[in-house]
């Protein structure tokens, strides 16, 4: 079946059911990365300096770049404002974050399960952030629908 023909048939949300659960999707999706984004802001001073361990140029402007992108990403996939440039916010920082601050490979024996599992989970929400940006082309039911 052509990916175009079931883009344009619109089935997706085409109960209300399926809204609500897309509503509850971008909620738990959304929210979690925005205060994430806050979080970057809130412990600036701790996660700027993780950063520079882990080689990070600049830390003390990355870690307010980064949570800029999480949160105007976060807020945008929860509201659906701009959920192509909100999910392409996310995808960015989690292309960029991931192999840059979980880098088990290159982590101590002792903390490389848990790096592991750290890539892993960002791996999964950039596939979550990709699919937004996928869904990003429809009209969103239950948003506020600006740039959608």
């Amino acid at each position: 079946m052509n990916a175009d023909v079931v883009l344009q048939a619109d089935p997706l949300f085409g109960s209300t059911g399926a809204a609500v659960v897309f509503l509850l999707a971008r909620v738990l999706f959304g929210a979690v990365m925005a205060f994430t984004g806050v979080n970057h802001f809130l412990n600036a001073e701790t996660m700027s300096g993780y950063a520079g361990a882990k080689g990070v140029p600049l830390p003390g402007l990355a870690v307010p770049f980064s949570g800029g992108l999480l949160l105007f990403g976060g807020l945008g996939i929860l509201l659906g404002v701009f959920p192509a440039l909100a999910a392409g916010a996310i995808a960015l920082f989690l292309l960029v974050a991931t192999p840059t601050m979980h880098d088990f490979w290159a982590a101590p024996d002792e903390e490389q399960m848990t790096e592991m599992t750290q890539f892993l989970k960002n791996v999964a929400l950039l596939g979550t952030a990709l699919g937004f940006l996928v869904v990003s082309q429809l009209p969103w039911p239950l948003a506020v629908g600006v740039g959608l």
